[in-house]
């Protein structure tokens, strides 16, 4: 019988489920759902730091918005190189990985906020410095040429309303 009131009392304990980190995208859909609903214009762009308005950049509408739990795993590595010194196909395959973690001390589970959208217009750089820039090169998001009415998926975070 000694038994019965220790069990009673871890049963009356919270049992403290581990919840994955939410990430700034996730964050994004859960506090503003309304500035990604579907239909919306959204934006993602680059352009150098010193730059207000993006260079350039992909346009379109919001098809869905969710959030996802995905699990952090080790970035691939291109052979010990800086990223500057990567090929498109090696600085591809990192950016297909994203997000992802530097070590294998951080691979965690997280709640990442990705949303569709469907594409309306674009601008991409060509020259060959921009090749592991970003995204956007030589009219392709990552590794798929870009064409009006195609569906991509992004973070929430990196998506900015457009002007109508």
């Amino acid at each position: 019988m000694q038994i019965l009131p220790a069990l009673l009392v871890l049963l009356a304990q919270p049992v403290a489920a581990a919840a994955a980190e939410l990430l700034p995208s996730a964050q994004r859909l859960q506090s503003q759902p309304e500035q990604l609903a579907p239909g919306r214009c959204v934006i993602y762009g680059e352009s150098g730091a010193s730059l207000a308005v993006p260079e350039y950049f992909v346009r379109g509408r919001v098809v869905a918005a969710r959030v996802v739990e995905r699990h952090l795993a080790v970035c691939p590595e291109a052979a010990d190189q800086r990223v500057e010194q990567a090929s498109r196909e090696e600085f591809n395959r990192l950016l297909l990985a994203r997000p992802c973690v530097s070590s294998g001390q951080y691979v965690r589970d997280v709640q990442q906020g990705l949303v569709s959208l469907r594409v309306e217009q674009w601008e991409t750089p060509h020259a060959r410095r921009a090749a592991n820039a970003g995204r956007l090169y030589r009219g392709m998001f990552i590794d798929r040429h870009l064409k009006e009415g195609m569906e991509i998926e992004l973070e929430a975070d990196l998506l900015g309303a457009c002007e109508e």
